[in-house]
């Protein structure tokens, strides 16, 4: 679970951001604070994995924490959410390391974006060594560009039974399970999950894996790619 401190001195938006935040698979507050000096004694006493910070406060500016966390050597990661929106302020806040910068007021989708490509860069930097340059293409392709590859299910694939297969491989994020229980959770065959699943796989959204069981007979177990997630969740249908 990834840990969020919230600095903000607004108590409401506050609020919001974390139901926002707990609403996203993987995330959950650490904590609050409403103005710097509270968010670095929540630093030094707890583990934090990401801040979401504001800019405009009483005393020193959210700002003025990420410049001196960076210079004390501290890498933790930050998000802006601020209504901070000019060119001196994104500019410093990209220099020092900010992982995205959301202007408010925002739209959920907006936040649910940030979180989701964080959750991404999270999990590829934290699962291994040595990155691939292909895994590095994906984590810089962000949600809007152009390029970004779509997926279109192959003929004989439905993109209603895609999008139900879909949630519910989500629902079961850092759980594996067979096409059997998948089956049985979507309320369709066995036959045709596996056609669904075997499509998952080779566009690498999910991964495989084959263990034998006592009988000797071979049993995969699928799992869901942390960092695909965001991807899997725009093949659901509204």
């Amino acid at each position: 679970m990834i840990q969020v401190l919230i600095i903000e001195d607004d108590p409401m938006v506050a609020k919001f951001n974390a139901i926002y935040l707990e609403s996203i698979s993987g995330f959950s507050v650490a904590g609050f604070a409403k103005n710097i000096e509270e968010g670095r004694e929540f630093l030094r006493l707890s583990h934090v994995d990401l801040i979401l910070l504001d800019v405009y406060m009483k005393g020193p500016t959210g700002l003025e924490l990420l410049m001196e966390l960076r210079k004390e050597g501290d890498s933790v990661d930050v998000i802006l959410i601020t209504a901070a929106n000019d060119k001196a302020t994104v500019q410093q806040a990209l220099r020092y390391g900010a992982v995205d910068y959301v202007i408010k007021p925002f739209t959920f989708e907006r936040f649910q974006n940030a979180l989701l490509q964080f959750k991404k860069q999270f999990h590829l930097m934290n699962r291994q060594e040595q990155i691939s340059q292909e895994e590095i293409d994906n984590l810089l392709q962000t949600s809007n560009r152009k390029d970004r590859k779509t997926f279109e299910p192959p003929k004989g694939l439905t993109k209603i039974t895609l999008s139900r297969i879909v949630k519910q491989i989500i629902a079961w994020e850092g759980k594996t399970f067979s096409a059997t229980e998948l089956a049985e959770k979507t309320g369709i065959s066995s036959v045709s999950a596996r056609k669904y699943l075997h499509y998952l796989v080779e566009q690498k959204l999910i991964d495989a894996d084959v263990i034998y069981q006592e009988t000797g007979r071979p049993l995969t177990n699928y799992f869901l790619k942390p960092e695909k997630v965001d991807i899997l969740q725009s093949l659901m249908t509204s």
